[in-house]
């Protein structure tokens, strides 16, 4: 009975082990693409999330600003008191977890799955002088059994647990480290019932769920994410949309992308360009999709 018991553990370590190889092969893939490179450098210095702007009508540039206004609303969102303990559950490289530090005098522990952005992290952590106050190391917010349980203050996501490929575990070991009283806040998508939507939609998103490797977002149907939040122990689970607050960046995408979207489209290779895809079918698909914030407390 034993040896089968170790068997059955051995063959559910392997199975996990090769989906963790599998979900880390693919963000690494996608983000070491040359469109991805080049865009997010071209666009947004390397910072891989959305612009905040105050009207759906606001002028896109400059660029820069909308991201800092982004971070300040995760920022407003966390609630956490100065000097509290973080973790950036996927930091990319650290231009959050800088606003953060800076703003809310935090000290930051900083993870990235995909180990050239940790590595970057790090040196732009450096040069901003806060290497005393954030920690940037490869890491997996998939495995946090290296923290204590009630050991952090409060932990935010941007733009990142759409690339879970288990966001209930996640949650969970989330709700586990955070201390009674702690704070979560996350900045991500969710969308309507992708099988009722118009076809040519729904199969975009999900080509852009595929191969920019965002397994969770296909299941975040509206709503679901605050409702994840609940069952992982968290209490005062609010939403707010901002999906207003990003059209104009959407748009900025959408006219920079959809020349080349057109030329991709008609040579058939468009799966090597998911970031062009998603920037032309993102603005298209604007009332398919939200932009929102979900904030929650472990209970004090």
């Amino acid at each position: 009975m034993l040896q089968i018991y170790l068997e059955g553990w051995r063959q559910a370590t392997q199975s996990s082990l090769a989906n963790t190889m599998a979900r880390i092969a693919d963000a690494e893939k996608y983000y070491a693409s040359l469109e991805s490179r080049i865009g997010y450098r071209l666009f947004l210095n390397g910072t891989r999330h959305y612009g905040y702007y105050e009207t759906k009508d606001s002028f896109p540039p400059p660029v820069g600003q909308a991201l800092r206004r982004m971070e300040e609303q995760l920022f407003l969102g966390l609630q956490c008191p100065p000097s509290a303990k973080l973790l950036d559950a996927g930091c990319g490289i650290g231009h959050v977890a800088i606003y953060m530090a800076k703003r809310g005098n935090y000290r930051i522990e900083a993870i990235d799955v995909v180990a050239r952005h940790a590595e970057k992290a790090k040196r732009n952590i450096a040069a901003a002088g806060l290497k005393d106050v954030v920690v940037a190391k490869h890491g997996d917010y998939h495995h946090l059994e290296d923290y204590e349980d009630n050991s952090l203050d409060g932990i935010y996501t941007m733009e990142t647990l759409v690339h879970s490929t288990d966001p209930v575990s996640v949650l969970k070991e989330f709700h586990r480290i955070l201390k009674p009283g702690g704070r979560l806040a996350m900045n991500e998508y969710d969308h309507e019932d992708l099988d009722k939507a118009a076809k040519d939609l729904s199969d975009a998103m999900r080509k852009a769920n595929k191969y920019a490797s965002m397994p969770a977002n296909e299941s975040f149907d509206r709503d679901t994410l605050p409702k994840l939040v609940k069952q992982a122990g968290f209490e005062e689970v609010e939403l707010k949309d901002f999906s207003k607050h990003i059209q104009p960046m959407l748009w900025l995408f959408y006219i920079f992308a959809i020349i080349p979207y057109t030329i991709f489209r008609l040579l058939g290779i468009e799966t090597y360009f998911v970031n062009t895809i998603a920037g032309v079918e993102g603005w298209r698909g604007r009332d398919l999709w939200r932009y929102t914030q979900v904030t929650a407390k472990k209970r004090g």
